[in-house]
Parts: structure tokens; sequence; C-alpha cells
């Protein structure tokens, strides 16, 4: 890569890495200071720009979300020179229009996750530091991906709380109400936190949240992850058209 040259971090499911006109190059295992990433870096071009490609829950899919090794993940990104990320996250939907198959593209989240490691200023790997996480997502990347979004007629909303949860297991409906009693719109167990690391990198961070599923409580019929991955592996298609129309622009 020249230097100064954009390198964009797409993070999401391995379902990602399958487009069409994807030139993969390399893949590459990195050990970091704070340990291993959940799967090896995939290293392409998409749209004749250089990408970069990670799983989040590992290859195959088998880290939950309170074990994903988020620091890992974020420091060997930087690492290796990404200028950019693009988050792609499967999210329960919680409010009006949030239906399966819907794309959210937050622009606040709240953590309600506990016992993660959370921060690289942690007074051991570095010293202590605070950063301005007002406004969680890069806005300039948000709108971007929104304009592809818009140039391929794929119907996105734009801004929107993301609520971080613990997981694995679902929310009840109860944990439903209170988080829309807070201001929440989508629910996902990833968001966090990989945002404010990514921030604390100083690393423009964005999310495209798929919607796969109604949120406890917010349909009469049971969550079910056939029902779950069926939405994922329709929609996907979608997130996969804004990505591949933001890298051509």
């Amino acid at each position: 890569m020249k230097q100064n040259e954009k390198l964009t971090a797409i993070i999401g499911g391995t379902g990602l890495t399958e487009y069409s006109g994807l030139d993969i190059q390399d893949q590459k295992i990195i050990k970091t200071a704070l340990g291993e990433t959940s799967a090896p870096l995939i290293f392409g071009e998409l749209m004749d720009q250089p990408v970069v490609f990670l799983a989040r829950h590992g290859h195959p899919h088998k880290l939950p979300p309170h074990k994903v090794n988020y620091r890992a993940n974020m420091l060997a990104l930087q690492e290796v020179g990404v200028t950019e990320i693009i988050a792609v996250n499967a999210v329960g939907g919680i409010t009006s229009g949030m239906d399966a198959e819907a794309i959210c593209i937050p622009n606040q989240i709240i953590d309600y996750t506990h016992g993660r490691e959370d921060t690289f200023f942690d007074g051991v790997y570095r010293p202590l530091d605070h950063v301005d996480f007002t406004h969680p997502y890069d806005e300039a990347l948000s709108n971007k991906l929104h304009f592809s979004a818009e140039a391929k007629n794929i119907l996105v909303t734009m801004g929107g709380v993301y609520a971080a949860t613990q997981g694995p297991r679902l929310e009840t409906a109860a944990e439903i109400r209170r988080l829309e009693n807070d201001g929440c719109d989508v629910v996902g167990m990833t968001g966090m936190p990989e945002a404010v690391l990514a921030r604390e990198l100083g690393i423009p961070y964005a999310c495209l949240a798929l919607v796969v599923n109604k949120a406890a409580g917010k349909s009469e019929e049971a969550i079910t992850m056939n029902d779950i991955y069926k939405s994922l592996n329709q929609g996907i298609h979608k997130v996969q058209a804004i990505i591949a129309g933001y890298l051509a622009s």
C-alpha cells in the first residue's frame, strides 16, 4: 500500500468476503501485544480499492460476543495500516421500521455490556487517558455509506441508537422494553467496545446494522435461529452492495 493510500477494513461475518469481483491476495494471522485476532486478516482488492476483512467471531464462527478479543482485533488493524473501519453488525429491531432485513446506520450507542476489556488506556498497556466519545461513529464515513445506499436505491435508516448487550443469549421482552424506553432503535452484542477502541486509536469507524429479527416481545412469533440466518443471508447482499458502491465512489 502506498503512503497516504486509503485502506478500508470491513469487520463482520465470513460471508462478507463472498463478493463478485473481490480479489483475495493474502491472509495473515496477526499476533499483537494484546493477543491474536479472532481470525486471520484477509487482504484483497474490491472495486480496485485495497480492503482488509476480519471475521469478528472467528472462522469458523466460534467466539461468543463477550469472548472476542476486540483490543487485539483493533490493534492489528492499526498495525497493518487501516485508515477506516466499516463494521457490519447483525441486530434485532426495536422501533418502528426496524423489521427483518432493514439496515440502520446508527449515530449513537449505549453500552450495556460488562466485564469486557474495553480500553487501551488501562494503565498497563497504555497510561490512563480519556477520549471524547460524544459522537461514537464517524459522521463523514457514515454519510458516505448512506449516499452509496441511496445511489443503489437501497433503503436505509440514517441515524439511530444501537444498544450493545452482553449476550450470547437474546434479550427478554422486559429488557427490550427498557432499551426502548432508553431510546434504543436496534440491539446487538458486538457494537462495543469496537467503537470506542477505534476512537482511542483515531481510526474513523462507522456501522451498517442489519436487522435480522424483531427484538423480543416485538413480534408474536418466537425468535428462531433459522429465521435469523435466513434474514442475514438475504440482507447481507444489500450490505455488500452498499460497501462496494462506497469503495467505487
